[in-house]
Order: structure tokens, then sequence, then C-alpha cells
């Protein structure tokens, strides 16, 4: 069987004021589609899990939100971190979940605030990325095919040689400055790191126990009480002893047997206002504009989001970020998108 685990619990500080600690940008209609993030990330895996094998990891103040946005998902499949601790005790708990009701399953992990352009290639991927971890001692990540020098995301580098869709990794890399970002462009055989992994979970059950055996013992000490009334409060007692670790450090920069399928299907992180202006159409003068009732008047290359009640008039503004959520307003240049956590710190 196939499980879709979303991770859901991050608060997206960069987007800040339409993000807040409060009501993350995964929660948020960031496109003005009418969708959220995170009822897209749901969506895009349609045919792919069966929505009773839907399983979102989040922070226990997000409950109410992820049982409203997405009420198709049984409630006993939204698991609730009591504290933050990365991406892999994240990945450690809901692993352990499942494996105790389904030894065979096929998990794929993927962010909840990611945008995904064509969603029938992104389909295609996933069903060939399962199939090549099923019932294998192989791990698998989307390795996205670079369009930029991009500084932002950190790369993998597969091995050279290889003569299928899918290929050994070589080394995992760190977000590079522009110079070698240039580099990994023009020199081929580097991708960025999308954060999307695929693995049977006996396979990330002995990944963890051989690099993070800490980790393991935590999660072989609570599988006596998964799946009854008890398992909240063990939780809440134990999961803050996990470290604090992402599954790259955790996991993928220590195994052997990882693998990375290059793919193209359009994607972003959508992790800054820059990267959310690349994926807004535009005016005739590169504005990007989510909301209704805005009006550019003498103004060029700005990202503008505010509610589609909000009536505004912007005249002369140029590459600027204008931002409104609960009556908090945001106007800064798009090239100081880096202090946005300063500026939230001022209020």
């Amino acid at each position: 069987m196939n499980h879709l685990v979303i991770m859901a619990g991050g608060v997206g500080s960069r987007f800040w004021p339409m993000s807040t600690p409060a009501k993350p940008k995964q929660f948020i209609d960031v496109l003005g589609t009418g969708r959220t993030l995170l009822q897209l990330t749901v969506e895009r895996f349609a045919g792919i899990c069966p929505i009773e094998n839907v399983w979102v990891v989040t922070s226990v103040k997000y409950k109410e939100l992820v049982k409203e946005q997405l009420p198709e998902i049984p409630e006993s499949n939204i698991l609730l971190e009591p504290c933050m601790r990365n991406t892999a005790p994240c990945i450690a708990y809901v692993a352990w979940k499942i494996k105790q009701k389904d030894a065979d399953a096929n998990l794929v992990i993927s962010p909840s605030d990611h945008l995904v352009m064509d969603v029938p290639e992104f389909r295609r991927v996933v069903c060939k990325g399962l199939e090549f971890v099923a019932g294998s001692d192989r791990i698998l990540t989307l390795g996205v095919l670079p369009v930029r020098p991009e500084t932002g995301y950190g790369y993998i580098k597969a091995q050279a040689g290889g003569d299928g869709d899918i290929l050994e990794v070589e080394s995992f890399k760190e977000k590079p400055d522009i110079q070698t970002a240039k580099y990994y462009l023009t020199a081929g055989g580097y991708y960025w790191n999308a954060g999307i992994f695929l693995w049977n979970v006996q396979t990330i059950e002995k990944a963890f126990r051989d690099n993070e055996p800490g980790i393991a013992a935590i999660f072989d000490s609570l599988q006596s009480v998964f799946y009854t009334v008890e398992e909240q409060r063990a939780i809440d007692r134990k999961f803050p002893e996990c470290p604090n670790i992402s599954i790259d450090y955790a996991v993928m920069e220590r195994a052997e047997n990882i693998y990375v399928f290059p793919v193209s299907f359009g994607w972003s992180d959508l992790g800054t206002w820059g990267s959310l202006y690349e994926q807004v159409v535009k005016d005739l003068d590169s504005n990007a504009v989510v909301g209704q009732n805005v009006r550019m008047v003498e103004s060029k290359g700005c990202i503008v989001h505010v509610p589609d009640d909000k009536k505004m008039v912007l005249q002369g503004l140029e590459e600027y970020i204008v931002a409104e959520e609960n009556g908090v307003l945001l106007v800064c240049r798009k090239t100081d998108e880096q202090r946005i956590k300063e500026f939230s710190s001022k209020l």
C-alpha cells in the first residue's frame, strides 16, 4: 500500500505578514486560486494514495486548521508534534506508526507548502518512484533540473555514468554562493533538492537504526501506545527527547543506498516573496498581484498580496513587496526580503 506523509509544521516566517505563527503559509491561499497550499498538496497526489492513507504531521496548535481544510482525512491520521524538532523525528514518528499496521508500506514524504505546475508529470514521476522503492532497500529523492543559478536551494550531485531515469547519488551540497551555483548549472549532474522522499517503510526504519539509533529507540518505546488513547500523552512526553535534526543530516547524507530521480514539473518551494513573484502572472509592467481590488499606477516589478476585500491603489513603486494580512501592512524593497524577520520584530 502507498502512503502519503505531508509535513505541515513549519511557520513560514519569511512570508510575514501573510504567514504568521498562528496561520503559516501552508494554510493560506497564497496564489489566489481558492485553495491553500496544503489542499493543493493533497490534490496533486489524487490517484496515487487512497485518502485513508494520507497522513499529516503538524504542530499541535495547527490541528484545527488541518481538520478544517482537509475534512476528508481521518482525524486519526493527523499526528501532532508537541514541539518543533525538524524533519527527522517527524518522519520517524509517522514511519513507526504506519509500519505497525502495514509492514510493507511504501511512503512518499512531501512538504505541505510547495508548488507544482505540471501535476500530470508529477504524478507520473511519483508513481514510477514508488515502483522503484517498493520492496527494496533503496531511498529515492526527487532532484529538480535547475533552470537558473539558485543560491537558496541545496543541491544533489548524481554519480556520472548512469544510463536510466534514476541515478545513484554521489553527494549532497549545501546552499551555494552564486559562483558555485553558476558552475552547478553549466556542469550538469547537479539538481535542486526538492525535499520529497520515497522509500519502503522497512528501509527508512533500518536507516534510522543505522544512523540515528537514539531516535529509533524513542519510537520503539512508544509502539505499545500507537493507535490507543494514550498515544498523544506519550508523544507529548517523549517527542521532546528527540534531537533537532533534519532528515538530510540524519539519513540522506549518511546512508549508502541513495538515488535521485531528475525531474522537471514546474516546482518551487515558495520559500520567499521573490519565489512567489516568479510564479504569479504579471501585468504589462511586470507586477504580480494577488488581490482582486488592487490597482497599480506607474509601478513596475512589484509583488502584491492582499485580501480580496481590500481596496488599494499603489503609485510610483518599483521592485517592492506590498503585503497586508489581519490589519498588518508590509511595504519593503524586494532586495530587502531577507530582512523580513527583522521587520516583523518591530511590531
